[in-house]
């Protein structure tokens, strides 16, 4: 009798040893996440803080495509007044895309490719969307690590109980992947 009752308490003991070991892991990994996203949020900040100098720069040539500077000025609108971090990879994918067209469209125009404060904000927005990109695939790779504890078993049993959600992958746009067309 009292070794199926020692037998019985090791099991609840291991059992609970076990619950409390998966939560802390749990909540390890879903705080790395969000640790991974800060800091990419820390570069879509400073993108968004550098293109209004590359706005106003680029105005300076009266001849440059007003639609190019819209659509940025537009994208950088949405970029900074997104709530959520789905509605802000949607609007970085957006900013990424138009910034990209812009780029393109200003190798047209020798003059801004020459005017020094372009070339540095040009510069400084190329590393800052590098930046981005390394910290978009830690991102990626926490949350892959983060997604396969929640739904492998029994991890699984715990973060149902627990209430541990998915978190969405930072996908490239598909407007990244392509090149932009420049149209004269």
């Amino acid at each position: 009798m009292w070794i199926a009752l020692i037998i019985i308490a090791v099991i609840v003991v291991g059992l609970i040893i076990y619950v409390i070991s998966a939560y802390n892991g749990l909540v390890d990994l879903r705080n790395r996440v969000k640790n991974s996203w800060s800091q990419i949020d820390v570069q879509l900040k400073r993108r968004n803080d550098l293109i209004p100098n590359l706005v106003e720069t680029v105005k300076g040539y009266k001849n440059f495509e007003q639609e190019t500077l819209e659509k940025v000025i537009a994208a950088r609108t949405r970029s900074i007044s997104s709530t959520g971090i789905e509605e802000q990879m949607e609007n970085s994918n957006q900013l990424t895309a138009a910034l990209g067209h812009l780029f393109a469209v200003a190798e047209a125009y020798p003059d801004l490719k020459a005017n020094q404060n372009f070339l540095s904000l040009q510069d400084e927005l190329t590393n800052t969307e590098n930046k981005i990109s390394v910290t978009r695939q830690f991102y990626n790779d926490v949350v892959m690590k983060y997604q396969t504890r929640i739904q492998s078993f029994p991890s699984n049993i715990i973060a149902g109980m627990f209430g541990f959600k998915d978190e969405p992958y930072f996908e490239t746009a598909d407007a990244e992947r392509e090149v932009p067309q420049v149209k004269f």
